[in-house]
């Protein structure tokens, strides 16, 4: 007998449209603007779904457009709520198409977008809270919160590396290439918000200012190009403030700069009430990257972009930096975690992105539903998860400390020597902030080399975002420049493990260590699941006691 499917989730909204000529270009494709629009109106009837009052778009993920979609085709939406903070809420959204005489299907591209629901008079509602079920779900809300951190920090990111860089533009030379003065790329337009592109609030959809930009922006592509260009990714941004229905909005955009097979274009979007209104309310900025296509569905090598001197040089300098995050977030964070590489290099711009990568990957693995007890000690339980080219296992205990006390302890990796025999030492190398450090490990391990190993580890340290979650230490390999391999030691790497840490009363934690076995320690791992070996059991035993003795220690520095 067949197993029960899961509940459906109550907050998933599913939309089918069929893609007719009014919705596409010249070129018979969907129009992108049309299809942010549907995005857009899908996912914010799922957030009212879980907020039951009217909700606004506030923010938009990157969205990367893996596929264009022809006339006759099928647009699949599916958008369900994966976590409701206080008044906010992560909607996570899936976008394939579906031809109806082959039968194909293909994803076109996955965004998060967040709402914030709104009770009278645009007063903040706060939201009850979301319980995840299946196993898809509890990942997605585990890992909204570090998107939801890394939101919060995205301008900060862009500030920290244009400080690093040079100051003076540098415009790019390219074979046979005349330099387009970036004005002549420029284009205002308005738009008059009528009824049809509100809500039954009265403010504007964001799907619809999404479009009016996404139409401005490739004008302003278009006139660098002279060909008709594709919109490959539209980059994470804000709203700023509603428009309502009888604002007029005024849309600008210009190309900032234009790269060998590719070009950013930044927009803008202001309101205003009356005809004469001289003061703009800034409802929304965004930078979309466009490729032009050749007959072989190839980009074309683009004309190069002439800055303005001044603010346009700013611009320039900026869509450089943006272009450089962009790929570290593609590489480090879009990426499945199969093609993440083990040691991946460190530095200050990617810093936030790796450190995303380590958490996420953790609680990845945290809320995989197909753990099996391998072996069980006293109060020692060791469980493993076999998956395609990853063995994982977990080891777990409650131990007689408060939560907040194990997460100080067992976060230190220059103390971990102490009750773990395979750790000789941990030197700090960098305090990147307070939540992540770079620590060179040496263990006593000898590899098949016969040598020491060494690793170069990011800790990423976080603290529960809402009762219910745990506290997060979370370990990965990178490389650093500093410190190279080195002819004393074989350098080891290690793709994802570390320590979740859940109270379970305030003197009492449950504290498990999460490993994801690399292949130079399968064999170490397999030893111990097949009982041939009692070394986890035995260092896990030793981690209590060094908890239990260095509480009362920790308890006087407080």
């Amino acid at each position: 007998m067949a197993s029960p499917s899961p509940p459906r989730n109550p907050t998933e909204v599913q939309m089918s449209q069929l893609v007719l000529p009014c919705h596409t270009n010249h070129r018979g494709e969907l129009s992108t603007g049309q299809l942010l629009k549907w995005i857009d109106t899908a996912a914010c009837l799922s957030a009212e779904r879980h907020a039951g009052c009217p909700c606004v778009t506030a923010s938009m993920d990157d969205i990367y457009f893996e596929h264009t979609i022809s006339v006759g085709q099928v647009v699949n939406i599916k958008a369900k709520v994966n976590r409701a903070f206080n008044s906010s809420m992560e909607v996570g959204i899936q976008v394939s198409y579906e031809d109806l005489c082959s039968g194909k299907h293909c994803s076109i591209c996955k965004a998060y977008a967040t709402f914030v629901a709104q009770g009278p008079f645009g007063s903040k509602v706060k939201l009850k809270p979301l319980t995840p079920q299946t196993e898809e779900e509890k990942i997605e809300y585990s890992i909204a919160a570090e998107r939801r951190r890394m939101r919060l920090v995205h301008k900060d990111t862009l500030k920290d590396l244009l400080t690093r860089s040079p100051r003076e533009t540098e415009l790019e030379t390219r074979d046979g290439s005349v330099a387009v003065p970036a004005e002549k790329t420029r284009v205002e337009s308005v738009e008059l918000v009528l009824p049809p592109h509100a809500n039954h609030q009265g403010n504007t959809f964001g799907g619809q200012i999404m479009a009016w930009m996404e139409n401005v922006a490739t004008i302003a592509a278009s006139r660098l190009c002279h060909a008709h260009p594709t919109l490959r990714a539209i980059e994470m941004f804000h709203f700023r403030g509603p428009s309502q229905v009888g604002d007029r909005l005024v849309l600008k955009a210009i190309v900032n700069n234009a790269f060998k097979n590719s070009m950013e274009v930044g927009v803008c979007a202001e309101a205003y009430g009356q005809e004469m209104s001289i003061s703009r309310r800034h409802i929304n900025s965004a930078f979309m990257t466009f490729v032009v296509l050749d007959q072989e569905g190839r980009p074309r090598t683009l004309p190069m972009v002439a800055p303005e001197p001044g603010e346009g040089e700013r611009r320039y300098r900026e869509a450089s930096a943006r272009k450089k995050i962009r790929l570290d977030r593609k590489y480090v964070v879009s990426c499945k975690q199969t093609e993440v590489p083990l040691s991946v290099p460190w530095d200050q711009s990617n810093k936030v992105y790796l450190s995303y990568n380590n958490v996420s990957a953790l609680k990845t693995l945290v809320a995989k539903a197909n753990w099996a007890l391998a072996k069980e000690k006293e109060k020692v339980r060791m469980y493993t998860l076999e998956e395609d080219k990853f063995l994982s296992f977990r080891i777990e205990m409650s131990v007689h400390i408060a939560a907040s006390q194990a997460f100080s302890l067992l976060s230190d990796l220059r103390r971990r020597h102490e009750w773990d025999r395979h750790y000789t030492s941990a030197e700090l190398v960098q305090q990147v902030d307070d939540d992540d450090v770079i620590y060179h490990v040496v263990s006593q391990t000898l590899s098949h080399e016969n040598k020491p190993q060494d690793f170069v580890i990011l800790a990423s340290r976080r603290k529960p975002c809402s009762k219910g979650d745990p506290y997060v230490v979370a370990f990965r390999s990178v490389t650093l420049p500093t410190h190279p391999a080195s002819a004393g030691f074989t350098r080891g790497e290690t793709l994802c493990s570390g320590f979740c840490i859940w109270p379970e009363s305030e003197e009492m934690s449950k504290v498990a260590y999460y490993n994801q076995a690399t292949p130079g320690y399968l064999n170490y791992v397999t030893t111990n699941v097949a009982g041939l070996s009692s070394n986890f059991c035995a260092t896990f035993e030793a981690c209590e006691k060094f908890l239990l003795k260095n509480k009362e220690d920790l308890i006087m520095r407080l």
